[in-house]
């Protein structure tokens, strides 16, 4: 059993809160626009990081972080991108590749909507974490956990926090 931290769209923002909440994960998957390098610095001094590119991500990050990951873990296999729609509506990046070769859990960022949902067409999981930082629309700011057992997904819980900034 492999415990993953799932997060996207930090935009800048790494916190205590983020961390405690992901203190008992094996990994951290980061699904894009981190903001800047300071937050990968972080979370690889914290745990092991997976992660990708996003649109608004400088050089560094881009330098680091390849834009598609496609990787086995444990029986499952796992595509993270940033920007790649959902289940109906896959964005024109992925679109080809996920009908051709569906993996069994597809991870983006990118819209800041929390989205866990199963696509019975293409046999897959998507989830999309939907927004940690401070920047966008979302009106919270938001992360997974899960475990993956074997090809399975579960033990899926969700941080989710006020996104109003408190001033001391």
């Amino acid at each position: 059993m492999t415990k993953i931290g799932l997060v996207s769209d930090t935009h800048g923002t790494i916190d205590e809160k983020l961390l405690d909440f992901f203190a008992d994960c094996d990994q951290i998957w980061h699904a894009g626009d981190w903001g800047n390098i300071y937050v990968s610095e972080v979370l690889e001094k914290f745990k092991p990081v997976i992660g990708v590119y996003g649109n608004i991500d400088d050089w560094q990050i881009r330098n680091k972080y390849p834009e598609h990951q496609r990787f086995n873990i444990e029986n499952l296999n796992v595509w993270i991108t940033h920007i790649g729609g959902y289940p109906g509506k896959y964005d024109i990046r992925v679109r080809k590749e996920i009908i051709q070769n569906p993996p069994d859990l597809f991870i983006c960022g990118h819209s800041h909507i929390l989205k866990i949902m199963y696509d019975k067409n293409l046999n897959l999981w998507h989830i999309n974490p939907g927004a940690y930082g401070y920047s966008g629309f979302h009106k919270k700011r938001t992360a997974v956990k899960f475990v993956i057992d074997g090809k399975k997904i579960k033990n899926l819980q969700i941080l989710e926090l006020s996104k109003k900034r408190k001033i001391d």
